[in-house]
């Protein structure tokens, strides 16, 4: 199974003390090398995580920084990271690693919901917020991932009352959860399956989620046959 080793955290370390192009343009095969190990990776992490879940698109990002809007001018990131992507539009909800020393994470969720789903999920957790409070309750879900995170409003969503039961989890604009890594996590010879195994204890949520962002409230699916 394709791991991720101490090679490619050398290089980023490195770059972390060296963002320049100057020192980029003379180690460019080290960072070639390094990213063709990490997509190495990211295929075997997808092998194991298609034995729980439909993958449609797997993708690993570039080194290089979008600047043009960024008071940081510095030219390349200091990580590596992808995305795995749900397949067809019932399965909702995505997956993120990112790797970096000392600052290492997985992630899922819904990181920007667009404002129709965003109004659907307000719906139906003011309409039902049980079903939700025991999936984030449930003991493997908050050994693995924690609480839910993510950016939140100070008050109410506009049309909800302050005093709502459910205003806590009302105001959420995003429903993300994380988790940080060791280095001698990421290093682990079998960490493309710690990582599938951790993501695979995400199911409850995302089935809860797709529920609810494929159906009204009376049931009745959102899906065209």
């Amino acid at each position: 199974m394709s791991t991720i080793t101490k090679t490619e955290f050398d290089f980023l370390k490195d770059i972390a003390n060296h963002n320049d192009r100057d020192w980029f343009a003379e180690n460019k095969p080290r960072y070639q090398a390094s990213y063709e190990q990490v997509k190495s990776f990211f295929a075997a992490m997808e092998e194991q995580m298609a034995k729980h879940d439909s993958i449609a698109k797997t993708k690993v990002y570039r080194i290089y920084r979008d600047v043009r809007f960024s008071k940081d001018k510095t030219p390349y990131k200091r990580s590596f990271s992808g995305g795995f992507s749900r397949d067809t539009d019932r399965l909702r909800g995505g997956y993120y690693v990112h790797i970096e020393p000392g600052n290492s994470m997985l992630a899922g969720g819904f990181w920007s919901p667009n404002a129709d789903d965003l109004k659907l999920i307000r719906s139906h957790i003011a309409a039902d917020d049980a079903a939700l409070r025991k999936v984030l309750k449930a003991k493997k879900f908050k050994d693995t991932w924690g609480t839910l995170q993510g950016e939140q409003l100070k008050t109410a969503p506009k049309g909800y009352p302050k005093d709502h039961p459910a205003i806590d989890l009302l105001r959420y604009k995003q429903f993300i959860v994380s988790k940080h890594l060791s280095d001698k996590e990421v290093l682990h010879k079998d960490f493309a399956k710690h990582a599938s195994d951790y993501f695979k204890a995400l199911r409850p949520y995302f089935n809860y989620m797709s529920d609810i962002l494929t159906h009204d409230l009376n049931g009745v699916s959102l899906l065209a046959d």
